[in-house]
């Protein structure tokens, strides 16, 4: 037996990662799929172009079924007023301004009109935002997740979903890591934790009795 299946089974003798499910109205979010994300010579790298290319249609199945849907982007003032902690452990966010081209969303995912863009600077897109708010207002149960990276900003915004009362799904391969490893171990995580982990033909399946 490998170390990997010793540990998916003494996850599963503990009771971790029962499924959630997917119930009620969805809601797609879209996590930092921003330009300097989408350069390796950037903040990219690993998977993120596939994550991204995955996404269009995930984007597209959910425009065509009326999803509520949100996309978020790291965004400082120009004068770095609002430098945080996160930007102490990473000071090049802070070049991720309002006009800077790195901070905006990729152009095969740019939003529509309607289409709800979150504004943060920290890695959760909950954390200090309106989001839930607005999640909320719109009567939604369940997210489907795709983004990146998989090990920060997606995992951070899965986990406070998940403890805002929200079903989160996330999407595996729509969602991306500059490093394959974090990327993998987090999916794992994720699974046993706060959401369903699931590729886009998987979702696709589960979705003809959740069009409302």
């Amino acid at each position: 037996m490998s170390d990997a299946q010793r540990d998916e089974g003494r996850y599963l003798k503990q009771g971790f990662g029962n499924e959630i499910g997917i119930q009620g109205r969805i809601a797609l979010l879209l996590i930092d799929f921003v330009n300097g994300f989408a350069d390796p010579a950037a903040f990219g790298g690993g998977n993120i172009p596939e994550a991204i290319d995955r996404s269009r249609a995930l984007l597209a199945t959910a425009r065509r079924l009326g999803w509520k849907i949100a996309h978020t982007r790291i965004v400082f003032a120009d004068d770095g007023s609002d430098a945080n902690i996160f930007s102490l452990k990473v000071p090049t966010m802070l070049g991720l301004t309002e006009h800077n081209p790195a901070s905006a969303i990729v152009p095969q995912l740019a939003p529509l009109e309607g289409e709800y863009v979150v504004r943060k600077t920290v890695p959760s897109a909950f954390a200090g935002t309106p989001l839930a708010a607005w999640l909320t207002r719109h009567g939604v149960q369940t997210i489907v997740i795709a983004g990146c990276v998989t090990s920060g900003c997606v995992r951070a915004s899965v986990l406070d979903a998940m403890q805002a009362g929200f079903r989160p799904v996330i999407i595996s391969d729509c969602v991306g890591d500059r490093a394959l490893g974090p990327h993998e171990a987090n999916l794992f995580d994720m699974a046993q934790k706060c959401g369903d982990v699931m590729d886009f033909d998987s979702l696709l399946s589960r979705l003809p009795n959740h069009n409302d």
